[in-house]
């Protein structure tokens, strides 16, 4: 079989800082409501619910750090994910508009910006460092972050998941069986569908973090 790719380029010329994500960086899950999993859910690192009271699903759900509810590291780390929101949010250096469905486009490093939501539904998200390991991605995402089923963010050219934030304005939503990378940070809640999995964070401000059979695996410095 023969196949044509098609991918959209960019070309973001200003270097971004890493955003300082302090407590929560000893967290793979923070959540404001609740922490809810049903199914075979993985999670490689500890879990943070403030001022929420309920993490359910473990077991049969595996989580192989601790749980951190109410307690003043929980607290902490909320304490500390307004603060990252809010740098990530703020950067303005260098900012390039996308918008809509960004399936499908290899993205340099760089500041994106959405004033509405973002999709990646059509085809992967390719994220290429072109060589440098210190690149960082940052998308300021007005409203919703969707995937599709089965869609993928492709790491490329030493990429790494610890330096891209997803700055989501309301909720983000993974598809079924996709496979996604970065520290997302929404100010509503974060939904992973059956099978989905994250290189990197879920944080979620004010509401849930769902997950289906998802894994959740912290993404090296």
């Amino acid at each position: 079989n023969q196949y044509v790719w098609s991918f959209t380029t960019f070309d973001a010329t200003i270097d971004q800082l890493p955003v300082v994500l302090e407590s929560t960086a000893d967290f793979a899950i923070i959540a404001g409501s609740t922490i809810a999993s049903t199914g075979a859910t993985f999670i490689a690192g500890a879990v943070g619910l403030s001022p929420g009271t309920a993490v359910t699903g473990f077991p049969p759900g595996i989580m192989s750090g601790a749980s951190h509810v109410g307690d003043p590291g929980s607290i902490q780390a909320k304490l500390d994910l307004t603060s990252a929101f809010a740098s990530a949010a703020g950067r303005s250096s260098g900012v390039v508009t996308i918008a809509g469905n960004i399936g499908g486009m290899a993205l340099p490093s760089g500041l994106y910006k959405s004033t509405s939501g973002l999709e990646i539904s059509s085809g992967d998200l390719t994220l290429d460092a072109k060589g440098n390991s210190s690149a960082i991605w940052i998308f300021q995402i007005a409203s919703t972050l969707v995937t599709t089923t089965d869609r993928r963010v492709i790491l490329s050219g030493g990429a790494k998941a610890s330096n891209v934030y997803w700055q989501v304005g309301s909720s983000a939503t993974l598809g079924a069986t996709s496979s996604f990378s970065g520290i997302i940070m929404a100010d509503q809640s974060i939904t992973m569908n059956t099978g989905a999995s994250l290189e990197g964070r879920a944080f979620a401000r004010t509401g849930a973090v769902t997950l289906n059979g998802s894994t959740i695996v912290t993404p090296n410095p």
